[in-house]
């Protein structure tokens, strides 16, 4: 029952993050709102990476994240990041297919080296309090990044403010 949650969410919330990585302009890449914050093009690789880490977080019950030898190319380029998000998505798409019911409730923790960042957790706490979650947070960051370059920000969950706006 939840992993079928689960995988219709993931689905569902695959597309929208697509298309939000879809309205992403090259001539933004460099935008950055603050001197501590990372590009438009960090930011957009950052997403299409979470969609890694669910290869970790179901293959293996201690995921040392410093050992993942993936190739992201350069941030400034869009289109390798949305190559990059596609060929994650798949990867964790075949992870999340991968597990049962009662997998979702083996702990699992997330290590960099040595040091424990996460966990022990079940496993079906992290897919919801870490996976998903985080996409969510930082495609709001994302929103954000592309109304404060003057950009159209895609409805993910019906009309935006601006669409909304324009037929008033």
């Amino acid at each position: 029952m939840m992993l079928g949650s689960l995988i219709d969410e993931f689905e569902h919330e695959v597309t929208s993050t697509r298309k939000l990585l879809q309205a992403i302009p090259e001539k933004d890449l460099g935008y950055k709102p603050s001197p501590i914050s990372w590009t438009m093009g960090e930011l957009a690789q950052h997403i299409a990476t979470i969609y890694y880490w669910y290869v970790g977080t179901f293959t293996k019950d201690v995921y040392d994240i410093s050992t993942d030898q993936l190739k992201r190319g350069e941030p400034g380029d869009i289109k390798a990041t949305l190559d990059l998000f596609e060929t994650n998505v798949e990867k964790a798409r075949t992870a999340l297919k991968s597990i049962t019911e009662e997998q979702l409730q083996d702990q699992w923790t997330m290590k960099v080296g040595d040091r424990t960042v996460m966990g022990p957790l079940p496993r079906g706490t992290v897919v919801r309090g870490f996976l998903f979650n985080h996409v969510y947070h930082h495609r709001g960051e994302m929103i954000v990044y592309l109304r404060a370059t003057g950009n159209k920000v895609p409805g993910l969950y019906g009309p935006t403010y601006e669409d909304d706006s324009a037929r008033k």
